[in-house]
This record gives C-alpha cells, sequence and structure tokens, in this order.
C-alpha cells in the first residue's frame, strides 16, 4: 500500500509532441516547449452603409460556438467600430463555415458567410493579416446591406492576439471582472527595500504636570508607513529628553511615494484611581523618496526633526534624533524562507548579471476533480519565479484543460525554486457571485536540480492536505529546461553566499525577517490586486508553513534526524565489530591501515580522498532518475489522524497553556527540521541529486588526494592552516563572511522539497 501511495505521488515523465524533442523542419516559432493549438482568429474592426441608424452589433457563429462584440453607436464619420478578436479551437469546430450576422435591437439586419478553408496560415513573425471589406448582403440575401471590415487567419497561441482574442470556450455572460479573470497575463512586482527607522531620543518634550506624578512619565514613539505600525518600548525615565535606541523596519516599494509618519506619545498612566489616556506630543512626516540609500554597514546620518502638534504649525521646543535609510544591501524576502526564487540584494547596482534563462512550458492537467459548491473545473495556473508572476487563461468547464503557454525566466541564482500553482476559477459561480479563488495544487521545481539545457517533460502530482486526509486532486503536465548563459558561472555560484553580504555583517534575526515578510506578502498582494490577481492565489502561492504547529511536521522532523542518526550507528556497530573480531580479514586490514597511516600519513590522507572520489563516482549508476515529489511516508501523511488535522486547520486556540505549549514546540519542530536539513545536504554531496555540485565534489576530493599522494603539501600546513585563518582579523577573514565549504554546503538540495 505504502508503494502504491508513493508511485501515486511520483512524478511521471510523459512523451508530448513539442518541437524541442524534434528535429527542426519548416516553420518555427519561440514555443518549442509545449504543444501547438490551431485556432480560428477573426477580428471584426468596423461596419459602414449599414442601413441602420441605431446601435450595432456583430454575432459570429460557427456549429455551436458563437461570439459577440459589444453594442455601439454610430461615429460622427458613419462607421461603427469595434476592433475585437475572437479565438475558435479548430479541434472542437463542429461546422466548416462561419456564419456572420450584423444586429440591430435584436434582430438581424444584414449577414456574411466564409468558410473556414478560406483563412490563411500565419506564422509570427509574419505581420498580422490586413483587414479587407466584405460586402454584406441584406436579411433575405440578395440587397445591398453595408460592408464589414474583418480579418481572419489560422494561427497558434504563439499569435500576438492570443492574450485579448474573446475564446470560443469562454462563457458569454460574464461581467468586466469575470472578463478580466480569464485572461492571461504576466504581472511584474516592484523592487521592494528595507526602510530602516533608528529612533535615538527626543528632547524639549512638553509634558503636562510632569512633576506631581506619583509614577514616572512613559513616552514611546509610534512610527507608521502607510497601514503598517510599529512603536519602540516605553522610556520610563521621568525626563523631558527620553532615550530610546531601537530599530524600527518597514518594507517599502518603488518608486517610494509613501511617506513616513512619526509620533510621540505619552503612554496611558493611572491617577488618582483613574486611567489617564496618553496625549500626542508630537508628530513627523518624511517622504520616503527623500530618504538616504546604503548598501553597506556605514550608518546613515543621525539627523534632528521637528515634532508638531498641529500641521504648518512650526514648534521649535520639541524635536526627535533619528537615523533613517533604505538599505539596499539586503534581500526583501517574501517568498517562502525554503523555496526561494529570487535572492539578489533591493540595490540594483550590487546585481550581479544573470547565469542563465528557465523557460516553462505549461502544457495541461488531467483528473481535476470539482471543488464544492461547484460541479464543474475552470482551471487556470500561476507560476512565480523572482518579481515575475504569469497567469494562464482559464479553460472553461474542463477536468483536463490544456493550455499550452509558454514563460521564460531570467535566472540569477540556480540555487532557487519556481512555484506553479493551479486554481479553480470563483469568479465565474452562477448568478455572477463573486467568490476566492480554490486552490487546486501547487509544484515547486529547484533549478539546481535540472541539467543544463536538457528539456524536461513531466506530469507532477497535486497533492494537497484536508480535513479528510490527503488528497491527489490531479496532475500537471509540464516542460521546462533550464539553460545557463556559461557553466563556469554556474558553478562558480556554489562557494559565494546564498544571501547578499549584508545579511551576515548586519544580520537580521528571524522574528524580524518573519515580521517583514509578512509585510512584504501583504504589500504584493495590494499590488496584484489592483492588476486583477486576487489576494488569495498571492497567499496560496506564498505559503509558507514551516513556523506553524504541526505535530505531524514535528514527527517527520524527528523522524528524519533520527535517519540521519542511523548511519552513524551503522560506523560504530561496524567499529564494534572490528574491535570484536567478528571478522579477523577486516580487523587485520583495518591494523595495517593504521600503521600505514602512522608510518605514512601523506598516503593515508590521500587514500581518503580517493575513497571519496571512488564512491561518489560508483553512486553515479544509483544517481535520481527523477525529481523529487510528496512522498507520504517522510510527510507523515500515512499515520495522521483527525487530531492532528484540526490541529494544523484550527488557528485559534482557547487554552493557554496550549498556547504556550505550541509556541514552544514550533521552536523545537523548526530546529529539527533545520538540523536534518543540514544533515540531508551534507548526505546530498555524493548522492547525484544536484549534478554539478557532485562533480565539483570529485575533482576537489581527487586533487586533494593527488596532493597528498605526491606530497606536495607539508601536513603541517594542512592542520595547522585552517587554526590559523580562524584566528585572523576579521578584515582578512573577509568581514566574518560563511566559509566556503559553508556556502557550498547550504546550496545542497534536501528532503524538503518532499515535505508537505
Amino acid at each position: 500500500m505504502a508503494n502504491q501511495m508513493k508511485e501515486n505521488f511520483s512524478v511521471k515523465e510523459t512523451k508530448p509532441s513539442i518541437r524541442a524533442k524534434k528535429p527542426l523542419h519548416g516553420p518555427t516559432t519561440s514555443f518549442d516547449l509545449v504543444e501547438e493549438m490551431l485556432y480560428l482568429y477573426v477580428r471584426i474592426e468596423k461596419a459602414r452603409g449599414v442601413p441602420v441608424q441605431s446601435h450595432l452589433q456583430v454575432e459570429l457563429k460557427i456549429g455551436n460556438y458563437r461570439g459577440a462584440t459589444t453594442t455601439t453607436a454610430q461615429s460622427p464619420q458613419g462607421e461603427f467600430n469595434w476592433y475585437q478578436v475572437f479565438a475558435f479551437t479548430k479541434s472542437r469546430l463542429q461546422d466548416t463555415t462561419v456564419h456572420v450576422s450584423v444586429k440591430a435591437d435584436g434582430g438581424v439586419v444584414s449577414k456574411c458567410s466564409f468558410g473556414v478553408s478560406e483563412a490563411l496560415r500565419r506564422v509570427p513573425p509574419d505581420p498580422q493579416l490586413a483587414a479587407q471589406w466584405y460586402r454584406l448582403a441584406d436579411t433575405k440575401g440578395n440587397g445591398f446591406g453595408g460592408e464589414l471590415m474583418m480579418a481572419f487567419w489560422t494561427g497558434t497561441q504563439v499569435d500576438e492576439v492570443y492574450n485579448v482574442a474573446s475564446h470560443s470556450d469562454a462563457v458569454a455572460a460574464l461581467s468586466d471582472d469575470g472578463l478580466l479573470s480569464i485572461c492571461p497575463r504576466v504581472y511584474h512586482t516592484p523592487r521592494f527595500s528595507y526602510l530602516r527607522v533608528n529612533v535615538i531620543a527626543a528632547q524639549d518634550l512638553v509634558i503636562n504636570d510632569i512633576n506631581n506624578r506619583v509614577q514616572p512619565v512613559q513616552v514611546f514613539v509610534e512610527a507608521s508607513v502607510l497601514d503598517c505600525k510599529f512603536r519602540t518600548k516605553a522610556c520610563s525615565t521621568k525626563t523631558v529628553d527620553p532615550k530610546w535606541n531601537e530599530d524600527l523596519m518597514f518594507v517599502v516599494a518603488e518608486p517610494f511615494d509613501a511617506t513616513l509618519v512619526v509620533e510621540v506619545y505619552e503612554k496611558a498612566v493611572v491617577v488618582n484611581g483613574e486611567v489617564r489616556h496618553g496625549e500626542r506630543l508630537g508628530r513627523c512626516e518624511i517622504p520616503i523618496k527623500n530618504v538616504g540609500k546604503r548598501t553597506d554597514r556605514t550608518p546613515a546620518a543621525s539627523l534632528w526633526y521637528d515634532l508638531k502638534l498641529v500641521p504648518d504649525q512650526p514648534r521649535f521646543a520639541s524635536k526627535i534624533n533619528m537615523r533613517i535609510s533604505l538599505d539596499g544591501g539586503y534581500h526583501v524576502f517574501d517568498d517562502p524562507t525554503d523555496f526561494p526564487s529570487d535572492l539578489r540584494p533591493s540595490a540594483k547596482v550590487l546585481w550581479r548579471p544573470p547565469v542563465g534563462t528557465f523557460e516553462l512550458g505549461i502544457m495541461s492537467a488531467s483528473g481535476l476533480s470539482p471543488i464544492m459548491p461547484k460541479t464543474s473545473v475552470d482551471t487556470f495556473c500561476v507560476a512565480k519565479y523572482g518579481p515575475k508572476w504569469v497567469r494562464t487563461r482559464t479553460v472553461i468547464d474542463n477536468r483536463s484543460p490544456k493550455w499550452n503557454e509558454q514563460y521564460m525566466w531570467e535566472v540569477f541564482d540556480h540555487c532557487t525554486v519556481i512555484t506553479i500553482a493551479v486554481f479553480d476559477n470563483k469568479y465565474l459561480l452562477q448568478g455572477g457571485e463573486v467568490a476566492a479563488h480554490q486552490g487546486i495544487g501547487r509544484v515547486r521545481i529547484r533549478l539546481s536540480d535540472l541539467d543544463s539545457g536538457k528539456v524536461y517533460t513531466n506530469s507532477h502530482p497535486l497533492v494537497s492536505l484536508e480535513r479528510s486526509g490527503v488528497m491527489k486532486r490531479g496532475e500537471l503536465q509540464l516542460s521546462y529546461r533550464f539553460c545557463p548563459t556559461s557553466k563556469f558561472n554556474v558553478y562558480t555560484r556554489y562557494p559565494e553566499p546564498l544571501l547578499p553580504k549584508l545579511h551576515y555583517i548586519l544580520p537580521l534575526s528571524v522574528p524580524q525577517i518573519l515580521i517583514l515578510r509578512a509585510q512584504a506578502v501583504r504589500l504584493i498582494q495590494k499590488m496584484l490586486q489592483r492588476a486583477q490577481l486576487s489576494g488569495e492565489v498571492v497567499q496560496y502561492v506564498l505559503l509558507d508553513n514551516k513556523y506553524s504547529f504541526s505535530t505531524r511536521r514535528a514527527r517527520a522532523n524527528f523522524l528524519r534526524c533520527k535517519k540521519l542518526q542511523e548511519s552513524f550507528l551503522v560506523c560504530k556497530q561496524q567499529f564494534d565489530r572490528l574491535l570484536s573480531w567478528s571478522n579477523p580479514r577486516h580487523t587485520i586490514g583495518f591494523i595495517i591501515f593504521l600503521i600505514a597511516a602512522l608510518c605514512f600519513p601523506s598516503l593515508a590522507l590521500a587514500s581518503i580522498f580517493f575513497t571519496i572520489s571512488g564512491v561518489g563516482a560508483w553512486g553515479y549508476r544509483k544517481r535520481p532518475r527523477q525529481l523529487p515529489h510528496i512522498d507520504t511516508e517522510l510527510s507523515q501523511l500515512n499515520s495522521v489522524d483527525r487530531d492532528d488535522i484540526a490541529e494544523e486547520f484550527d488557528g485559534v486556540v482557547t487554552e493557554e497553556r496550549h498556547v504556550q505549549l505550541q509556541k514552544l514546540l514550533v521552536v523545537v519542530q523548526t530546529l529539527l527540521g533545520d538540523i536534518a536539513a543540514t544533515g540531508e545536504r551534507v548526505q546530498s554531496l555524493l548522492s547525484w541529486r544536484d549534478k554539478r555540485a557532485t562533480l565539483l565534489v570529485l575533482i576537489l576530493s581527487f586533487i586533494a588526494g593527488l596532493v597528498f599522494y605526491f606530497d606536495f603539501l607539508d601536513l603541517r600546513v594542512f592542520f595547522y592552516g585552517p587554526i590559523i585563518w580562524m584566528f585572523m582579523r576579521p578584515f582578512i577573514r573577509g568581514l566574518n563572511l560563511p566559509s566556503y565549504f559553508h556556502n557550498f554546503i547550504r546550496r545542497m538540495p534536501s528532503k524538503i522539497d518532499s515535505m508537505l
């Protein structure tokens, strides 16, 4: 049963008919990772000479498929203008003739028709087909009924009008929001930066009755950007010159048109048994576009700002001292911490050239199940990598939809992850009701697992955990490839720090990163909502459950750590067997090896490195043949009961003791997961999952073996060199940056990709 479950959730290779896996012949397009889909495009531009002066509408009919333009009035030039494009899937056409009708007040005024076989084939980059005037006949088919300017041709999804055309499988009676929700779109989120507000002190605050209070006055500072507010701790010193020296950090987006509002408040106190609410002691506003930028650890200038009680009313007495800066040397986190899609700093001057491109073909899905209350499935896909989001068109009422859309991203670090999610479009509910889009499943692909230039065509399972247990809601067929511009640049990325240098020089705490990430996600939601991508889609794609309590995940992380210890236990058992002389030949051989190591230490070290190279090269035969997938045994999905599921889905817990226990267990759970991930990254050095990294390890091990075999390097340098290096001054070692070995291990993949 376990093997059957594992097989159901595995990644399966498919063999679609795509140009990337065929020899080039005939006309070519840039869409070589998806199957070619033929469409009959009809562009209606204008009409003239129609013997009706009222509003007109053009309707296209081919079999059971219909398409209608908007109703428009006559222009001063005597023409009716539309400029609308309609797309009919040729594989689903039920007739060979397209009937065109011009309607006024619901009745047909004039009409014409043309055959599907008359449509010419167009392959970009050929220019668009020019529209022509076609004669319209009256309702009897004899008299002159005006002229209609239109163009029709046969094209594919590569055509420029594909994204703006009204497709034949779209619902006719849709609102404007509904029509926008079914069209493909590409979104780009702006660059984010951290705004650091270091509140130092204030002076000459006007506080009422400061000498008559029993309790010392408590003053705090509240800073806000848009709807995000943070405050400092209250300064309990009984003085009009309080001091704080605290950092408040915000996430802001270019072009930095927001305003930083800083207010000084008096904390609520009890006076004569009555609660006296705090008063505002001053306020100042600083436009963020006027704030200085920094990319290193150099502190910003300390400036004094005037505090005002009423706008436009200067108050010389009260001032506040702050250091405000836009820290462009950090990477602003918005992705889940274990699945980053971009690791570049905010400042563009710190960016390095891209290492390659990643192309993704979203082909089709199969076996999709409807989500209540709907009985049909209207699906679309969203893919996110870095600041670029893409959304495919919505396929109406089809459990095996075909999109065949292709997209491309620049890759600046191949140790990143792209996320593809499938959604059910809830804007298409009957009755015009608008609801939240429902996520069907999510697929993540780590680019370092891909071979350079190889075209992958796989079917990925769409797995979700629900109250009824783990469910497979279908499969998503994808094609993708990673094409590096230079393999040398890819290999040189491994010893570099994973994050920008400022993260190690002035590190942010984990709670700070989580708060700032939540701010970034809210900003992305607001920005993409204005571009007709709903907030629940963003929330589903960027969902990070690493820091949420789950007994199931805690158990899974514990078993991962336990499995890592098994390798150490095996080594201990083998050592005990040597001591007990269970196999005398092995024991004698080990003793001979120890004597040789004492007599010839260089030869012993060379043997160790040669052994590592040999074991790694021998493991190439057993390298992973498929990409990571959801492992039900690793995720402990088979042992989930109702209490565990309710614990994951119910966010509100009433018992205070249980809440405290959850907080403690979240730390333990996260720590276990990080320990297990680190051990798995070490194990993956020779696993050939990241083939480039394993190849580097083998080459370095072989070179080290040669060095020690021919005694090129004195052993004292090998032993004492790292110790001397550790005790060198920080500026010599690189400003406390992680070591090359640490960076290399940090970039290795782990089994977190198979965790749900």
